[in-house]
């Protein structure tokens, strides 16, 4: 019997403290807003908690990722959404997220110090958030010590003097790998950039399947151990260069080719996903990631810019990285209807 009221008085405690810990309506316990992002996102901690603090919302970062495989996910579960908000979407992704319905409509009041070249949805499902130039970085004491010019045009490329010298991502499975591939196609056109690629595999041409790879194995300036000075990567690598040096560097050991047409403009894109429940949180968070105190955090946490013209830029940034005067932009309804047969095309080129 002693057992017996032990037993009841533990479970009692049990059901009194579970019964505290019920949410009740009207509380003040902060709502859970999820962000679907690329693995690549990343924000200050300060930034997150401040914005937490301010708006009584929790955040729960989602990685799903590259920008494709995040999409692809939205999509898969567009009709019972995992998530509140999508970040990642880059201009190669966006046609196939209008056209596939993903984003709610929101005209946030920051769009306007936004400029219109990177406004690419017109209904404002997908709002954007910053942008990078994907080029050529290559390593400059080698090219110093060889007493190698800089190639000044993708044609160069091809010269013989370069054989066995850049590494390309893989397109079908690396955004800058995409990127490198409809710059080829902007400047040879449809029906010549098979030629083309057939030429960089004749000057043997290194292709990784990611972009980590390319950069940090076979690179020969990040780790010293590739044999490829040249390597497709961001305008803003040389910046991340001197942040992330071991020892303090007087120079950024790395630079750009900034040529015109031989950098491709990507630009990222946030939206809130049709079916959330959040929406008041929602667009709190979109403003705020379109705000100058988040602008101004993402270039150091994500290396890309800023696009409020408000935000200021780092000075390393100022420094050590550039962007292009005359970018390939890609027509994105073009690279939606087009991306599979691209793809196709360029296997076929590679191949012995």
């Amino acid at each position: 019997m002693r057992t017996s009221k032990i037993i009841m008085i533990i479970l009692m405690t049990i059901f009194l403290f579970s019964a505290c810990a019920v949410r009740q309506p009207g509380s003040n316990a902060p709502a859970v807003l999820r962000v679907m992002v690329h693995d690549s996102f990343s924000l200050s901690e300060p930034v997150v908690r401040a914005f937490e603090d301010e708006n009584n919302v929790k955040l729960e970062f989602i990685k799903a990722g590259d920008s494709g495989a995040a999409l692809n996910r939205a999509i898969l579960t567009k009709n019972s959404p995992q998530a509140d908000v999508l970040y990642g979407v880059d201009n190669g992704f966006l046609s196939r997220a209008i056209r596939e319905g993903v984003f709610e409509s929101y005209a946030s009041p920051l769009l306007s110090v936004i400029s219109d070249e990177y406004k690419m949805d017109p209904n404002d499902g997908a709002l954007p958030v910053d942008f990078g130039d994907v080029c050529i970085n290559y390593d400059r004491s080698y090219f110093a010590e060889k007493s190698l010019p800089i190639p000044d045009s993708l044609d160069d490329l091809t010269d013989p003097q370069y054989k066995g010298l850049l590494v390309v991502e893989n397109p079908a499975t690396s955004s800058p790998g995409l990127a490198f591939l409809l710059i080829t196609i902007a400047a040879y056109g449809e029906d010549g950039y098979q030629d083309y690629w057939k030429k960089l595999v004749s000057n043997d041409v290194l292709i990784a399947n990611d972009w980590e790879a390319a950069y940090y194995t076979h690179f020969s300036a990040s780790s010293g151990k590739g044999t490829q000075p040249m390597v497709v990567s961001y305008s803003s690598s040389p910046a991340a260069e001197m942040i992330f040096a071991e020892t303090p560097l007087n120079e950024a050991p790395t630079a750009s080719i900034l040529s015109d047409g031989m950098c491709y403009r990507q630009v990222e894109f946030v939206g809130i996903l049709k079916g959330t429940t959040n929406r008041e949180a929602a667009q709190k968070f979109v403003d705020a990631l379109l705000s100058k105190t988040m602008q101004e955090d993402i270039p150091l946490q994500m290396f890309v810019y800023p696009v409020n013209s408000e935000a200021k830029i780092p000075e390393v940034f100022l420094q050590y990285a550039q962007t292009a005067e005359n970018p390939v932009v890609f027509d994105p309804q073009k690279l939606d209807s087009n991306r599979e047969k691209y793809l196709q095309d360029w296997e076929g080129a590679i191949q012995p």
